[in-house]
């Protein structure tokens, strides 16, 4: 059983950890000798941590590759307020060892309240071909399961299991308060948007191991495949208006707001528009609050950069609790990003990385 999640770093600084994780992502690199270290990113339901291993390489190169599990034997320290960890021994783990809700990041929310909070919005529309669009997805049991569970990206935003569920609801309240203020929004029409916008997420994504993407979904993304989906529903309901299709169909393809961020087109109506610019708002509200939360323990009042975001961001309660010394008020955003860019330094071969023999602390009796 896993006993050491990637939250509990702080009360484990300096100490040799034994635990098991995830590989989200594996590099081999050069050192500074031409001999290779391996760089990973590994992860388990509390968050991701990067990870080095100096010595020992080559026996560890081929034993494992990005997905598997791994249980690892190193030292946990930090390195400009960043916690990583040093390997001495690690080994790959079958899959009759593994608890795969270990290591999974899933929403702290009750999937079935976000569930009934969606239908009691649906059962609002005053547009009955649209209410049935969105209850026809509802009542499907394969898509309904997958909707309560799928994460809404792979990294980006709302990336844990009921991620999808957890967005739309986010969105479809900020939809409503929006119709509140412009009346000439079709509301149904806005929901419906919503509603459908990611729903190709559930075959775009795979998120049983870890999160990644389906060979469909790599080839086609999700658009292409809510197209699909919502032809094979609109088929189902009667003289459904081609109009009304059309409007839902633009709704999908539109709502990346830009072509550079993979948008067929730009939005061309109000209810459009508005699913764009709320999407996008939602999505950075929660890239924002998970930066905060992985960064909880570091003790400055500016995180590392944000890749999704394109910079650094400063925590204001942090800020406003606590003056920052006069000369960390001087440092400016540059040199913030050129920090958080830095990786942890690779040891000189004279000194290698400290043995997990050199370090008497301990957390937890597991065994490698």
């Amino acid at each position: 059983m896993k006993v050491f999640f990637l939250a509990d770093c702080a009360r484990h600084e300096n100490k040799v950890i034994t635990s098991s994780f995830v590989v989200v992502s594996k590099q081999v690199k050069p050192k500074k000798t031409g001999e290779p270290y391996l760089a990973l990113t590994l992860g388990d339901r509390t968050g991701q941590l990067e990870a080095k291993m100096w010595d020992n390489v080559e026996d560890a190169l081929d034993a494992f590759e990005q997905d598997d599990f791994i249980k690892i034997k190193g030292l946990l320290n930090k390195y400009k307020n960043r916690f990583q960890i040093t390997i001495h021994k690690l080994r790959r783990l079958g899959d009759s060892e593994v608890d795969f809700a270990d290591y999974l990041p899933k929403t702290t929310k009750d999937i079935g309240e976000l569930w009934q909070t969606l239908a009691g919005f649906v059962a609002t529309f005053q547009d009955p071909r649209l209410k049935a669009l969105v209850e026809a997805f509802m009542s499907d049991p394969d898509i309904a399961e997958a909707y309560r569970t799928a994460p809404a990206a792979k990294t980006l935003h709302h990336a844990y299991i009921g991620g999808l569920l957890d967005h739309v609801v986010s969105l479809f309240r900020s939809c409503d308060l929006m119709c509140r203020n412009y009346p000439q929004i079709n509301r149904d029409l806005l929901l419906t948007g919503a509603f459908l916008h990611d729903i190709g997420k559930i075959h775009e994504l795979a998120y049983n191991r870890s999160f990644s993407y389906t060979t469909r979904g790599q080839l086609l993304g999700h658009m292409v495949i809510e197209l699909e989906m919502v032809h094979a529903k609109i088929a189902q309901i009667p003289n459904f208006p081609s109009e009304l299709k059309t409007l839902v169909e633009h709704l999908i393809i539109s709502h990346h707001g830009q072509y550079e961020f993979g948008s067929p087109k730009l939005p061309m109506f109000p209810e459009a528009l508005v699913l764009h610019y709320l999407d996008d708002l939602d999505s950075k509200m929660e890239s924002m609050r998970a930066h905060f939360e992985r960064e909880v323990c570091s003790e400055g009042v500016w995180t590392g950069y944000n890749p999704s975001l394109a910079r650094p961001l400063l925590n204001t309660t942090k800020f406003l609790e606590k003056k920052p010394p006069a000369a960390a008020e001087g440092v400016s955003v540059e040199a913030s990003e050129t920090q958080a860019a830095a990786t942890m330094p690779e040891p000189e071969s004279s000194e290698p990385a400290p043995s997990a023999d050199s370090m008497a602390a301990t957390a937890g009796p597991e065994k490698i």
